[in-house]
Formats: structure tokens, C-alpha cells, sequence
């Protein structure tokens, strides 16, 4: 089928279904073209939050679509792909994390969105790096912090707020692949590029980054900023979003440690127009939650929510 024609079903399934496709910064273009709502995780939970849709499709990860149904429990919510998971939420088991936290009983625990209901369920607050440094600072002085699962986020929060937070040591594999010293050869061929960055990636990458942001947060810089040329690090898919509000700017992918195109997260990739529209005819396959488990995680969310 002609990928024309598939966008017209899914059109049509969408207004059969009474349904929304929320859409993530880093699946592909066209996935991002056909959605109701394009954003990084925060903006994204916010539209399942608010949704009145019957079916929210989420074209993203697991640990995403899940959150919608947290915050949503009245309508249904399918994945395209069932496969589309994190390293940062599978390298910390909600079982491993909850072991965690009991040796740290006094902390408050502060955990970054990418993990799964559980890891939520056993967290104070729950944040994405749109409003991480803002939830670390509303933390009161003197009360310990357990952050989880991203080390490379919670080292550079530690920096900018000057708290010491004991830290879960995960990594997101996507952000670990930049290699600085291609970066560097890069910044010479390209020396009027400014370099942007998520705070994912390792410090040596941050430190030749010019301004440092979450996903929207780098999407609003190249907008406003006057250079005419950007070197992102980050996922690749942002890329289509800048490219579309500054037709007029360059904007070259940093380069990965090694020669696949692994600045691509493979999973986010798992969603294409087929497994949406798919998802859609079939309504599945369906993201359910035990109830207990989701009320506990909700209270996480809900604390974020109020922050933001």
C-alpha cells in the first residue's frame, strides 16, 4: 500500500475510533506528520492528561505509553509496537529499584519519566528533563535525594543545582554513543555550528555544547537563535521538527562512536505509518495496568504535574 493511501486509512480508522496519535520528538517524519500532538514527554503526558478521546495511540516507547494510561485509565491506549522499549527503564527493574530505595529510607526519590510503572510506584516525583532542574530545587534543603535511572541527567543536575543526589546508574544508549572526538572534528569542519545538546549525553560531550536542553528546549533554541547552522546531539528525529520551523538553518546530526547509525534509537524507530495505522484497526496491542499499581505510580505524575 502506497504511503498516501495509508495515511487515509488512518485518517479514517481515527475519526471511526474517536482517537488521538500522540507522537514523540524521535519516531520518524512521517509518523510525526500524522499526529494529533507532536512533543517530548512532558508535553506528551500533559495531552493524555487532557485527552477526551476514546483511543490514544502513542507512537513513542512503552514507558510513555504507559504513563498515558496512568493518567488516563478511562481510555484505551495502544502501542503500535510492543517491542518499543527504553534502556533506561529495562536496566532498572522496578524489583532491583525497590531494594534501592530501602536503603536509602530517608532520601527523597526522584525519578526521570523513561522508567517503568513500577519504578514510579516506588518514587515522590516523577520528571523529565524539560522540568528536572526545577524539581530538584523544590526539593527543601538538607533532605537527601535518590535520583533514578540516568546518571548522565542526575550528574549534570547535581552540577546546576549544587545537590548531592545519590544516583541510580543507568544510561539512556542512544545519548552514550556520542563520541567527543568526532564531535570535534565535526566543530572544525562546521566552526560557525553551534552545538546543542540533551543533558543525557556523557560531560564530555556537554562541555563543547553551547546551550544545553531538553528535547523542546533545543527545538526552541534553533528557532530563536540567529546562527544559521547547529550541531545536534541528541536522537535524530528532532531533526525533522527543526528542519520544519527553520527551513532556512542547517542542522547536522553529532556524530555516534562508530559507523551505524546509532544516534537513531531503534526502538522509537518501531513506529511507522503501518504499525499506526495497525494499531488503530486492531486496537491493539493494549497497554493495561493493575489497577493498585497505577494509582501508586499516578501519585509520582500527579506531584510532577502540579510542579509544572
Amino acid at each position: 500500500m502506497k504511503q498516501d493511501d495509508i495515511v487515509l486509512e488512518i485518517n479514517r480508522l481515527r475519526k471511526e475510533r474517536n482517537a488521538i496519535i500522540l507522537a514523540h520528538y524521535y519516531v520518524d517524519g512521517e509518523v510525526q506528520d500524522i499526529a494529533d500532538h507532536v512533543g517530548d514527554s512532558l508535553q506528551l503526558a500533559q495531552a493524555a492528561q487532557k485527552s477526551d478521546a476514546d483511543v490514544i495511540v502513542f507512537a513513542g516507547v512503552h514507558f510513555m505509553a504507559e504513563t498515558a494510561k496512568i493518567l488516563n485509565p478511562k481510555c484505551k491506549v495502544v502501542l503500535p509496537d510492543l517491542d518499543a522499549g527504553c534502556s533506561l527503564a529495562e536496566g532498572c527493574p522496578a524489583e532491583q529499584f525497590e531494594r534501592f530505595v530501602a536503603k536509602h529510607p530517608d532520601h527523597y526519590v526522584i525519578s526521570y519519566i523513561n522508567c517503568s510503572a513500577g519504578v514510579k510506584a516506588h518514587s515522590h516525583c516523577i520528571c523529565t528533563s524539560s522540568n528536572a532542574e526545577k524539581i530538584v530545587r523544590s526539593v527543601p534543603e538538607g533532605q537527601p535525594i535518590l535520583f533514578a535511572p540516568d546518571r548522565n541527567l542526575g550528574r549534570y543536575l547535581i552540577e546546576k543545582t549544587g545537590r548531592d543526589m545519590t544516583l541510580w546508574r543507568g544510561a539512556c544508549v542512544v545519548h552514550e554513543t556520542f563520541s567527543e572526538r568526532k564531535l570535534i572534528e565535526l566543530m572544525v569542519r562546521h566552526p560557525e555550528a553551534v552545538v546543542i545538546a540533551h543533558p543525557e549525553c556523557e560531560e564530555p560531550v556537554l562541555r563543547h555544547a553551547k546551550f544545553i536542553g531538553s528535547t523542546s528546549a533545543l527545538l526552541k533554541f534553533t528557532i530563536s537563535s540567529p546562527a544559521r547552522e547547529f550541531i545536534v546531539a541528541t536522537e535524530t528525529g528532532i531533526l525533522h521538527q527543526m528542519k520544519k520551523a527553520s527551513p532556512d538553518k542547517s542542522f547536522i546530526p553529532a556524530p555516534p562512536d562508530g559507523t551505524c547509525n546509532c544516534n537513531d534509537c531503534p526502538f522509537m524507530k518501531k513506529n511507522t505509518l503501518e504499525a499506526v495505522r495497525n494499531a488503530l484497526a486492531t486496537l491493539e496491542p493494549e497497554i493495561t495496568l493493575d489497577p493498585a499499581l497505577a494509582a501508586k505510580a499516578k501519585r509520582s505524575l500527579d506531584r510532577m504535574l502540579e510542579l509544572s
